[in-house]
């Protein structure tokens, strides 16, 4: 799927967002997921999760052999399939799904259309970088069931 300035604005995205693609983008369209990408590195949690919701979630499967470890956030249009560890020191978003073979942590959310699974000796951590005061505003795990092994964090029906 291909993004463009033209259906930001019929998807009536915030003024701010509109400009910014302008700026970076100007009339070219740009592949949905390279998107989400760009939108990781510039830390627009918000702008991203908005996007997901509004183009929706992809068949795309992203799979990944051993640890998955991102600085930063982490946003998927599709499943994340980890046989390892996956972490992220911000939030982790996908629009299907997240599998890992073991552990799952991330300092603030963890988000997912569908189902949230960590391997079966494995937790979920949610909100590793909030205080403890915040925890039930920030550290929001979302998925269309609770997770089994969710050890941390507030968790919420997709």
């Amino acid at each position: 799927m291909k993004i463009s300035l033209e259906w930001l604005k019929e998807k009536k995205a915030c003024s701010q967002a509109i400009s910014e693609f302008r700026e970076k983008y100007g009339d070219q369209e740009i592949d949905y997921q390279d998107l989400l990408d760009a939108l990781a590195e510039a830390n627009k949690c918000g702008w991203a999760e908005w996007l997901i919701s509004i183009a929706g979630k992809t068949n795309a499967i992203r799979k990944i052999e051993g640890d998955l470890k991102i600085k930063g956030h982490l946003f998927f249009a599709g499943r994340l399939e980890i046989t390892g560890n996956l972490s992220a020191t911000l939030s982790i978003s996908a629009g299907e799904g997240i599998s890992a073979g073991e552990g799952i942590s991330a300092g603030l959310g963890i988000s997912a259309g569908l189902g949230i699974s960590a391997g079966l000796d494995f937790g979920i951590y949610a909100g590793l970088s909030i205080a403890l005061s915040k925890k039930k505003e920030f550290a929001i795990v979302i998925s269309d069931e609770k997770p089994n092994n969710l050890l941390l964090g507030e968790w919420k029906k997709a």
